[in-house]
């Protein structure tokens, strides 16, 4: 299948949008959330006008658009999935391996930590294999494909799975954490015009003067296919401690300019959520096995990234070996990884920064455990990793070893 299907999609996406009209577009749906002090003269005023815009500007758009798409662009996208296909294809890939990780890692170096991650995960998951009943992983993983009990049966139970693991961990940051974010965080359904493509979950911000909470967007389509055994991980991910508590407390900074409060440093705030599905393990969560199961699925599935990631855009994997590599480590469920693999090939280097980033915090803490020993303190090293904004991982390594000499010689 040539990735140029991707660009077939977004035609398609953006068709739906334009077969939308009135009060049924997504882009309608602010007028159902007026605040109660905009009075009934007005209300009529801006429904009036934003139908209008929609029906009149909007929707032609999209149209002309999805057709352009269509007809003009996707016939001429790449037929190969990795971007080494087109011209200066190896710099650009090493280009993006660089902006998005913050290092000077090379592909084939990142492949081999990728493996090397695998294997220790693959042990850790062996452990518990057995401990579930099961002499390998092969059989453990052909049973979550088919134990029906491990698959959601609504949206309303996949959202609120989100949401109870979201309340239990915030009732435990003050173990973790000396300071706390102020705005608050809700768990939400995913808008339904994005769901089917869409990942899991994701994370929106809240406002940066904390008037709008940030929100866990909880992706309820097709329920009966989706595994709930690594909602609880992705919660701790997308909300706290991960993307909300790091990201709140980052805009709500008042020492730093607006540009560090709101940095875009892939590594560091992916690196720091995926370390974060660690925190809720040793807060004592996880209490079921097959949930600490998908908490190390998650982890094998950020280092497969590793791997998958340099091998399409660097060693010319096709999409049907990209396929097969996630089914040979992993019980992930039949969408997770059809979006997953088209995520990668659309998006070179952007999956490498999790584990990158999660490893980097993982080595800091360990450096300032062993320089430190009964002065080091996990919940002010947690404040120095988020006290700061976001941070490439060069610069991060360095004030946290500046962190680590200041506290030794208290």
């Amino acid at each position: 299948m040539p990735p140029r299907y991707l660009l077939e999609k977004v035609a398609t996406q953006a068709q739906d949008v334009a077969g939308k009209s009135g009060e049924a577009s997504p882009f309608a749906q602010p007028l159902a959330k007026l605040p109660s002090s905009v009075s009934a003269a007005d209300r009529q005023r801006l429904r009036s006008s934003v139908l209008k815009a929609i029906d009149t500007e909007i929707l032609p758009a999209y149209k002309h658009f999805a057709e352009f798409v269509r007809d003009q662009y996707a016939p001429h996208g790449r037929v190969e999935p990795g971007v080494w296909a087109l011209p200066d294809g190896a710099a650009r890939y090493r280009f993006e391996v660089r902006r998005l990780t913050t290092t000077n890692l090379e592909p084939e170096q990142i492949h081999q930590l990728g493996l090397k991650q695998i294997a220790e995960t693959e042990a850790q998951m062996l452990v518990l294999a057995r401990k579930l009943g099961f002499s390998d992983l092969a059989s453990l993983n052909e049973h979550v494909k088919k134990d029906r009990s491990l698959y959601a049966v609504s949206g309303n139970q996949v959202l609120d799975l989100y949401t109870k693991y979201v309340r239990q961990m915030e009732t435990q940051l003050p173990k973790l954490f000396g300071r706390l974010p102020q705005n608050k965080l809700v768990v939400v359904p995913m808008d339904s015009f994005r769901a089917e493509n869409a990942v899991p979950a994701d994370y929106t911000p809240g406002a940066q003067d904390g008037s709008r909470p940030g929100r866990i967007n909880v992706n309820e389509y097709d329920p009966e296919h989706r595994l709930t055994l690594n909602i609880e991980a992705i919660a701790y991910h997308e909300g706290v401690p991960g993307h909300h508590l790091q990201i709140s407390i980052g805009q709500e900074l008042q020492s730093l300019p607006d540009f560090r409060k709101n940095g875009d440093y892939t590594a560091f705030i992916e690196g720091w959520a995926l370390y974060s599905e660690r925190l809720g393990k040793e807060i004592g969560f996880y209490q079921d096995a097959y949930s600490d199961y998908g908490r190390l699925e998650n982890e094998m599935w950020r280092a497969i990234r590793l791997v998958i990631d340099t091998g399409v855009h660097e060693k010319r994997w096709s999409r049907d070996q990209m396929v097969e590599f996630f089914h040979r480590y992993t019980a992930m469920d039949e969408p997770n990884v059809q979006t997953e693999v088209d995520r990668y090939i659309s998006w070179p280097g952007q999956a490498l920064a999790y584990k990158l980033g999660q490893l980097e915090i993982l080595n800091l803490r360990e450096e300032a455990r062993q320089k430190l020993g009964s002065k080091f303190d996990l919940r002010s090293f947690h404040d120095e990793i988020v006290g700061s904004g976001p941070l490439p991982l060069d610069v991060l390594h360095s004030q946290v070893e500046e962190w680590i000499a200041k506290q030794d010689s208290r």
